[in-house]
């Protein structure tokens, strides 16, 4: 049974988008995690998740409507953020509330694509097709051709953001894409776990790393390396098992974390 799992063409195309974006999540995600925006993550998704359903609404390609929502969304936090520097935060929770608004009004005028929708919130990676992993394909080529580029000034951005500005680095700018390059992972990942799950891919496997890795280099390379771990063990187990495999990756990555802070604190497992 699992050799018949293996070599389907079904199988196959959401391993290959499912090793992609185990790549690009984790990547977006440490500079999430170490400048505390982990929250984007869940609100650039319902803001997704609205786009997706205007997508349905008046019939072009889902993710097309999710990608372009899901950019205005990024520009939105970051204006936000400027225009509430002191409650940064603030920006976060009104896209969300925004995002979620709008995604239950498009449900409301479109009640027969609802269905479709309901991929989207928990995932729906068996059902990728060639051009889902096209636009997770480019995504991957982007977000690690802007990390190759300029990977010094987002180090010191993440790190000390007073100083990236003393010396000359256009913080705005960067900010900015960071936000954006997040909002393209997470349009991109949603078919693959859904969105309310495509957090989880983002901070569980840098939270584990964090535990682990003794420098950033090595902290992103362990969170990409339990990303993929995640993904592969998860497919597998929701083939044989016939099991949400969204949800089976995120439960796979919560056990790498647990099983990580039993070993770091010595119990015996």
């Amino acid at each position: 049974m699992l050799i018949d799992i293996i070599t389907s063409q079904f199988f196959q195309k959401a391993l290959i988008g499912g090793l992609l974006i185990g790549i690009t999540a984790p990547l977006m995600g440490i500079f999430l995690v170490l400048r505390r925006l982990s929250m984007i993550g869940d609100t650039l998704a319902h803001v997704t998740i609205a786009g997706v359903a205007l997508g349905f609404l008046i019939g072009i390609y889902p993710l097309a409507g999710g990608l372009i929502f899901a950019l205005l969304g990024s520009i939105a936090i970051e204006k936000l953020r400027k225009a509430y520097k002191t409650y940064a935060e603030l920006s976060i929770a009104v896209i969300m509330s925004g995002g979620v608004a709008l995604a239950s009004l498009f449900f409301t005028l479109g009640k027969s694509f609802n269905a479709n929708v309901t991929n989207y919130f928990f995932g729906s990676i068996y059902t990728l097709n060639w051009m889902d992993i096209s636009v997770v394909g480019g995504v991957t080529l982007i977000v690690i051709g802007f990390m190759v580029i300029f990977w010094k000034e987002m180090f010191l951005l993440t790190f000390d953001e007073d100083a990236a500005a003393v010396n000359g680095l256009p913080v705005r700018w960067f900010n900015l894409a960071l936000t954006v390059l997040t909002a393209l992972v997470i349009s991109a990942a949603i078919k693959i776990v859904g969105a309310l799950l495509v957090s989880a891919l983002l901070t569980i496997p840098v939270a584990t790393s964090l535990l682990v890795a003794r420098s950033f280099k090595k902290a992103i390379i362990a969170s990409v390396f339990v990303s993929e771990f995640a993904v592969v063990a998860g497919l597998i187990t929701a083939g044989v098992w016939n099991l949400a495999p969204g949800a089976t990756i995120v439960l796979i990555l919560i056990a790498v974390l647990i099983f990580t802070l039993l070993v770091r604190r010595g119990v015996k497992v």
